[in-house]
């Protein structure tokens, strides 16, 4: 199998990849743009210790592809993009690395606007903001929002309601137990509203000291990430990392809805159709986890938080429309959100297409005219 950059790039049908190294500062980056047709691209920057530089493109396409997917299933004029840094977040960030990287985004013009992610915090995003003006996410006395996390945890959260009534024709989370993994920003946002809401919680963190820090402020269960996937739950939700929903995993899951707030779930399109064949409902991962989207969106256009509010609102809208699709399709609900999301991207660049001709239509007309 080829594995080169530009096999990986036409099998996602990505438009650019960007390299970036700045070696004083030891800065190893890819920006991924998939997909402008709705707009310009936007996508977090994530910093993460990878293996090796094809594991970071892999991941990177991915990210971004599903940045595509997720602005047009949230209806925003948006387009798909995602970087990641090659490092450990811990012990390997600076100022200047993150000046550095600010230049490179400032040289796409536009094209691909960042904000945080995994491994990457409001403080980072300040420091590229002092080399370029694309860059959402930041503090509010820089224009920006802050954290984008709490509202992708809202979002969720929404999102589940949705799933809740489609299973059990009741969308109230009191009694119910759910198996959270990974308590970071996104996570420890969506348990605080899931014990607000009656519910049982289990939760695990490779990180200790966040499961601890956590557990400070709300009352919770703790299990280790490997026994997460073995909680008797009604709603498993993957809150960390991408590819957790796999081979191994799928059949130890003791659930009826997978639903949470991380990237990139399924290692594969073919595990959600092990999940539909085990009679689990899947929340197709771009659909449910756009509220941080949403949010940062709005520094565009003029930031509201209460508007943003409303906006996350839709989440469960949009997952209950997802999962009609699927049962009048017979399809998985992956498979319905992709259709979806497809068909609008198609509706929007065969408007494109008319648009263009219809100018290169006016500009003959006015030459023949000459």
């Amino acid at each position: 199998m080829e594995t080169g950059v530009l096999a990986n790039m036409q099998e996602f049908n990505h438009e650019q990849v960007i390299f970036c190294q700045a070696k004083d500062v030891d800065l190893k980056a890819i920006i991924a743009i998939h997909d402008t047709t709705l707009g310009p691209s936007l996508g977090g920057t994530r910093m993460w210790p990878y293996a090796s530089e094809m594991e970071a493109l892999r991941d990177v396409l991915r990210l971004s592809r599903g940045m595509t997917y997720k602005a047009a299933a949230a209806g925003l004029p948006l387009g798909g993009g995602k970087a990641v840094i090659i490092g450990d977040p811990k012990k390997d960030k600076s100022q200047a690395l993150f000046r550095a990287y600010g230049r490179f985004i400032n040289s796409l013009d536009g094209r691909y606007i960042t904000a945080e992610d995994v491994g990457t915090n409001v403080f980072d995003m300040e420091c590229a903001l002092l080399e370029t003006d694309f860059v959402v996410g930041t503090d509010p006395c820089h224009g920006g929002s802050g954290d984008p996390s709490p509202f992708t945890a809202l979002g969720t959260f929404y999102g589940i309601k949705a799933c809740l009534e489609k299973v059990y024709s009741d969308s109230s989370f009191k009694g119910r137990t759910f198996a959270v993994q990974g308590v970071g920003s996104v996570g420890a946002a969506l348990v605080r509203h899931l014990v607000k809401n009656g519910a049982r919680v289990v939760a695990c963190d490779i990180d200790a000291d966040r499961i601890n820090a956590l557990k400070q402020e709300v009352s919770f269960e703790s299990v280790t990430p490997d026994d997460i996937y073995k909680v008797k739950c009604d709603v498993f939700s993957p809150c960390a990392l991408g590819g957790i929903i796999n081979d191994r995993t799928v059949e130890l899951l003791k659930c009826k809805i997978v639903a949470g707030g991380a990237n990139n779930q399924l290692e594969r399109i073919e595990h959600a159709d092990m999940l539909k064949k085990r009679g689990i409902c899947y929340a197709p991962d771009y659909v449910i986890n756009a509220g941080g989207l949403m949010n940062v969106f709005l520094e565009l256009e003029g930031y509201s938080r209460e508007r943003c509010e409303r906006m996350v609102q839709n989440i469960y809208h949009n997952v209950a429309r997802v999962l009609k699709i699927a049962d009048e399709m017979g399809v998985t609900t992956a498979r319905a959100a992709d259709v979806m999301v497809e068909q609008h991207l198609d509706k929007i660049r065969q408007s494109n297409r008319m648009f263009t001709m219809h100018q290169k239509h006016v500009l003959r007309n006015v030459h023949r005219k000459r």
